[in-house]
């Protein structure tokens, strides 16, 4: 019977009894570890939208986006890199956004970097900003503490639509001419 045990044991385990302890000690902690440590680090893949692709419509995601490609529609990701190639048409939000390639459209972003090949059209609402020699940009750059709140940067967009819109002014017309009419 102790010889069957001895080959069911390994050998140190059973030398002696301190011998066993030491490597029963370390064996629950390093079981505890892998566990929590893929817990923590559990983060979805880069999604890499290449550059024969073309999207039309919204993307969103909690994740990291790479556009490669061409895209028509609003992307809001927490990582955003636009390729050298790509062109985005449509408002872009990210707690990062790194712009090395075109976009055409409002980019709203903790953290914006236009590298030196990046074209971009339209405003940037930031809290830090980085635009390197070379970089094409047109409109105005602005500086919030949350760019990513919809009602700080929405807001004076729609407050100054309503005092600049002609079409009330013809609407008003159209009635009066009609009143005159009948």
């Amino acid at each position: 019977m102790f010889s069957k045990s001895k080959i069911n044991d390994p050998g140190p385990k059973q030398v002696g009894g301190a011998a066993s302890q030491p490597d029963a000690v370390p064996t629950p902690q390093r079981l505890a570890m892998p566990p929590e440590a893929p817990k923590a680090k559990a983060k979805p893949p880069v999604s890499i939208l290449s550059t024969d692709l073309t999207v039309i419509g919204n993307l969103r995601t909690s994740g990291d986006i790479q556009v490669e490609g061409n895209v028509q529609g609003d992307i809001r990701a927490h990582l955003l890199t636009v390729g050298e190639n790509a062109t985005i048409e449509g408002e872009v939000v990210a707690d990062d956004v790194v712009v090395t390639g075109r976009v055409v459209g409002r980019v709203r972003g903790l953290k914006v970097r236009l590298a030196s090949t990046a074209r971009v059209e339209g405003d940037i609402i930031h809290k830090t900003i980085a635009i390197e020699s070379g970089a094409h940009f047109e409109g105005s750059v602005q500086r919030q503490e949350d760019p990513l709140a919809t009602g700080s940067a929405g807001a004076p967009a729609a407050a100054l639509k309503p005092a600049t819109a002609p079409p009330p002014v013809p609407n008003a017309i159209a009635a009066d001419s009609t009143d005159s009419m009948a």
